[in-house]
């Protein structure tokens, strides 16, 4: 049956309606995904390393909860290194929560230069790990969770032993604990002493290198001098 001229029109309003409609809900639907706040890259491009992910089952009243842990390692190659466990209910998931809690739990360590200053052992749990320094071109002997974890804090010559436990979180945390041990031996030197030790970048023209005493020394050694001297001087 043909459609009169009212109906014509009343359809044209119809489907000109929806159009409109159709038009408005393309202008609201995102073209793409938001990044999240840990997705965007502020700060210096870090070295992430993976150390070991594990499948974890939970037994409850109704079944088993799977989930998955993973241990991370994120250093950035000069001196600063963190580590963390990310749990979730999946693999993903789980590494990006374990990275971004190894971002926020990064350390400071002292090296000297490509090595480390000197010898160190430390002991977490059942693992003990012991870390030596080593000549240039030496490399990374270390494995597993160790090597990853010196790899991200820039060291590159090292000697490594493993005793005991070869769990790998042990293992991880051991290794974090000895090189938060390290300490600069002329700086110490100069703290157990009362001096203040000036780096060698940071020297200045006129400022020699090295151990320098402080302003309340040097003002008691003047007083010295001066009450040795003779009265008739």
């Amino acid at each position: 049956m043909p459609l009169g001229r009212k109906d014509w029109s009343s359809r044209l309003v119809t489907e000109a309606a929806n159009a409109g409609s159709r038009q408005r809900r393309d202008r609201r639907r995102p073209r793409g995904r938001r990044p999240r706040q840990d997705d965007v890259g502020d700060g210096p491009e870090l070295i992430e390393r993976s150390v070991k992910i594990r499948r974890v089952s939970k037994v409850v009243k109704g079944g088993r909860n799977l989930s998955f842990s993973a241990l991370m390692v994120v250093g950035d190659g000069n001196g600063k290194v963190g580590a963390a466990l990310g749990r979730a209910t999946g693999v993903p998931e789980a590494v990006r929560k374990g990275r971004q809690r190894a971002e926020s739990n990064m350390r400071s360590v002292v090296l000297k230069g490509p090595t480390i200053p000197h010898e160190v052992t430390a002991k977490f749990g059942g693992a003990k790990v012991v870390l030596l320094p080593a000549a240039p071109g030496t490399g990374v002997i270390a494995g597993g969770g160790i090597r990853a974890v010196l790899e991200a804090a820039g060291v590159d010559d090292v000697l490594s032993k493993n005793y005991g436990s070869r769990n790998a979180v042990n293992t991880v945390r051991a290794t974090i604990k000895a090189l938060e041990l390290l300490r600069d031996p002329r700086a110490e030197r100069a703290r157990r002493l009362g001096y203040t030790y000036v780096p060698e970048t940071a020297s200045t023209e006129g400022v020699s290198t090295g151990d320098q005493p402080t302003s309340d020394s040097q003002a008691e050694e003047s007083q010295q001098q001066t009450a040795e001297q003779p009265s008739g001087s």
